[in-house]
């Protein structure tokens, strides 16, 4: 078995590929190339950055086909990390207006200015740090790890799913409800970085790797 992290120049893509080779003996390996990310029986597609970026670059590397090309047939398991989970959305609103893969339906949103908390602190965007998750719909990535359980993130936009069913794990942040698992099928993806959250993200990178969809 080959795990593939895509590589189309943005993302963390060796802490990605690092953390996936301490949960598993398979194969883990960083490529550009269609034919191997074909043949790979995993997928990892990260991002970081704005999604102008993101999407321009897979576009530009001649990757946004093959990606496509992997969702539509449904036959092995992709896990979006961050801006990889945003990717997967109809459209976010970064940038003026970016159009994304349509995987899932929704769109991704800024978290606005002046977000306060309950006790009316100011709070930053970037949301930056560690916050806990809520596993909004059981999963067997969730395997081993506790309901609310805390996760890193690094982002000024967010998901918001349009379907119930595809939103498995939920983040409150300044009022909002920031989707931040979602999946259907052999897809799950998550805003936060697993491959920066200790215990839990590794525990989570190794149920990807078991994964039988």
């Amino acid at each position: 078995m080959t795990i593939a992290v895509i590589d189309y120049g943005m993302g963390n893509l060796h802490s990605v590929a690092k953390a996936l080779e301490h949960v598993t003996h398979e194969n883990v390996v960083i490529t550009d190339d269609s034919r191997s990310i074909r043949g790979a029986s995993r997928l990892v597609l990260p991002g970081q950055g704005a999604i102008r970026d993101c999407m321009g670059e897979l576009q530009r590397n001649d990757l946004q086909g093959v990606v496509h090309e992997v969702l539509r047939a449904q036959a092995k398991p992709l896990l979006g990390i961050c801006v990889g989970q945003q990717m997967l959305m109809e459209e976010s609103e970064e940038n003026g207006g970016v159009t994304c893969l349509g995987h899932l339906p929704g769109r991704v949103r800024h978290f606005g200015r002046d977000l306060r908390d309950a006790w009316d602190q100011r709070l930053k965007v970037p949301h930056m740090g560690w916050n806990r998750v809520t596993q909004h719909h059981p999963h067997p990535l969730w395997a081993g790890i506790d309901d609310d359980a805390r996760f890193y993130f690094v982002h000024s936009y967010y998901v918001e799913a349009q379907e119930d069913a595809d939103i498995f794990g939920t983040t409150e942040y300044g009022g909002h409800t920031a989707h931040v698992a979602t999946g259907r099928g052999p897809v799950f993806a998550v805003q936060f970085h697993p491959e920066k959250s200790a215990r839990d993200g590794l525990r989570l990178l190794e149920n990807f790797v078991t994964w039988t969809p």
